[in-house]
């Protein structure tokens, strides 16, 4: 307040002019400063929400299931030879028996697990991405693939952004796996399979209906100029 001049009605008016310029200048700088660091916050919640709900994800198809089988078939249809009575073998992996029959779920199952893990790869943590390329390298080399230390790195994790209490020592869980796909996917591919064949066959109603339709014509043309 030392360098202000109230003197004269001119001077306090230059005066407040220049206050109510520094106060503004400050105002804007403040709300500029304010609205970057906003927008940086949003950005990083987008990505840490983006980032959670991929690794939960991840969770979901790594430790959805505590019975059955829980390690990974890695091998694909090449991978089987056709037995006399026409059942599918596999090589010796010391799989369950419901895992060296072969079936359509086992595959499926490896490959929801291959995509849960390129996004373990792309989004985990240090230790999350150590266990994950381990896991891939396993498949790989066609070897059967536990996901269960995997899992429990994610959930803990999960639990630890999420501000969740830790899960008690107390608390007993079970070894857990790869989820089990439903039977309704399947379902839905065979009535989609179905649907396509109908429309295949629809058009080649449609198309017979044109020769026929043609032939009329060809008719008609014949009555008009007769040999």
């Amino acid at each position: 307040m030392r360098g202000l001049d109230f003197s004269s009605w001119q001077a306090m008016l230059s005066t407040l002019v220049g206050l109510a310029v520094i106060t503004l200048i400050g105002v804007g700088i403040r709300l500029l400063v304010m609205q970057t660091m906003q927008q940086r916050r949003e950005r990083e919640n987008r990505q840490i929400n983006e980032r959670l709900r991929t690794l939960i994800a991840a969770y979901k198809v790594l430790g959805g299931s505590f019975t059955g089988t829980l390690d990974v078939d890695p091998r694909h249809r090449r991978d089987f030879r056709a037995l006399p009575d026409g059942r599918e073998e596999g090589d010796a992996l010391h799989l369950p028996a419901e895992a060296e029959s072969g079936g359509e779920r086992a595959r499926r199952i490896r490959d929801a697990v291959e995509a849960a893990l390129s996004d373990i790869v792309l989004l985990g943590t240090d230790e999350q991405v150590r266990l994950a390329a381990h896991a891939a390298n396993e498949m790989a080399q066609g070897r059967a693939v536990p996901t269960a230390e995997l899992v429990v790195s994610l959930r803990d994790f999960i639990r630890q952004a999420l501000d969740l209490d830790p899960i008690p020592t107390t608390v007993a869980i079970p070894r857990q796996g790869p989820a089990r796909p439903s039977a309704g996917a399947k379902g839905k591919s065979d009535a989609a399979d179905r649907g396509g064949g109908k429309a295949d066959g629809g058009g080649a109603g449609m198309g017979g209906g044109g020769s026929g339709t043609g032939g009329g014509f060809q008719s008609d043309d014949e009555s008009a100029h007769p040999r």
